[in-house]
């Protein structure tokens, strides 16, 4: 048996966290299966309306009574200037004709306003259905917030990507902290430092920020299995979150295109880009990244970029078009496998017997 403070304050047998991988890779099915496996199953909300989030939580809670969690975008401000989203739209016309998406007169593009009101629409909805854990990325929310959820017994996690943020995360009160290495796939969670700065290696960051905080902190990035668990509790991890390794499980909900490309992908294919949402993220490279390679400096940044390419994602997924879809991967593609939860879980815990 593995005990930890992670796994103690997670309510877990194994110190592993499924990664909160927004846009319905999040099925209800691959949560209650994670959590039933005895690792933390995460819902990836950050799109999610706040009836959508009930939803959800209810379903999962008719298949696991286990522990289980979910994850918020925290938001932060932006400028919407007409002139970039003209900008923008331009660049994007060819690809939306080619996918035969109707150029909309006006693309309704929320403002800060709304974006905080549907932030606290959703907290409000965490709150009330009592879920056990709830992760941060992009961000650090208010500290009314986090004392809102500690007083109801959420546990309450952040993200960083570097020691600052780590060390920010922390002061506000957070009980874990996810560290994100550069070789994540999905969106980069940094929020104080720069785009190039936060772009740490996970085996260069776990052990500087484990000497700089006291909460429990979790590695993220390029972790696939036992191997990549066992160097970061070496380091100073108390465990791991796991994003593509899960998203090509059978459980997963990612479409049947995104899972064969990671499957079918090397290292030197994945790479950083900020065209599909406005915000820096690392997936399979294709046709879209690298005809707006070029126009990235730009581009309006998230959740404008994103809203102005929903259509095209939404297009390219139901068409079977990998040339415009959004392939989020972490650096480690060679590593995944088409696998069940139960297998993965299996397999990543083997090694645990032998520390």
């Amino acid at each position: 048996m593995f005990t930890n403070k992670m796994t103690q304050l997670l309510r877990i047998q194994y110190p592993i966290i499924q990664a909160p991988m927004a846009g319905g890779i999040t099925t209800s099915k691959l949560v209650a299966e994670v959590s039933n496996h005895g690792a933390l199953g995460m819902i990836g909300a950050g799109y999610m309306t706040p009836k959508q989030i009930r939803d959800q939580i209810r379903e999962i809670r008719e298949l696991t009574s286990n522990s289980f969690g979910i994850n918020l975008f925290v938001p932060s401000e932006f400028e919407v200037e007409e002139n970039d989203i003209e900008k923008a739209n331009q660049l994007l016309k060819p690809i939306r004709e080619q996918l035969h998406v109707k150029d909309k007169a006006s693309i309704e593009i929320p403002n800060f306003n709304q974006v905080c009101q549907i932030f606290h629409e959703q907290i409000k909805v965490i709150i009330e259905e009592q879920v056990p854990v709830c992760s941060f990325t992009f961000g650090i929310p208010s500290r009314e917030i986090i004392e809102a959820m500690k007083q109801h017994g959420i546990i309450v996690i952040g993200t960083a990507t570097t020691v600052n943020e780590a060390i920010e995360i922390e002061k506000s009160g957070m009980d874990l902290v996810v560290v994100q290495g550069s070789e994540a796939g999905g969106h980069r969670g940094n929020f104080i430092d720069g785009h190039q700065e936060s772009l740490v290696g996970l085996m260069s960051l776990i052990p500087q920020v484990a000497d700089h905080v006291r909460i429990p902190v979790v590695s993220a990035g390029g972790i696939m299995d036992g191997r990549g668990l066992t160097a970061s509790l070496c380091l100073g991890a108390q465990g791991v979150q796991m994003g593509t390794a899960f998203l090509t499980c059978i459980e997963s909900g990612a479409n049947e295109i995104h899972i064969k490309e990671i499957l079918h992908s090397q290292e030197d294919q994945i790479v950083l880009t900020r065209s599909f949402s406005g915000k820096w993220a690392r997936g399979v490279k294709n046709k879209f990244i690298s005809d707006m390679q070029q126009f990235e400096d730009c581009l309006p940044p998230f959740p404008i970029q994103n809203t102005l390419t929903q259509g095209i994602r939404k297009a390219a997924s139901s068409h079977k078009n990998r040339e415009n879809m959004s392939l989020w991967s972490g650096q480690s593609p060679r590593l995944a496998k088409k696998q069940s939860v139960k297998a993965l879980i299996q397999d990543v815990v083997a090694v645990l017997n032998k520390i």
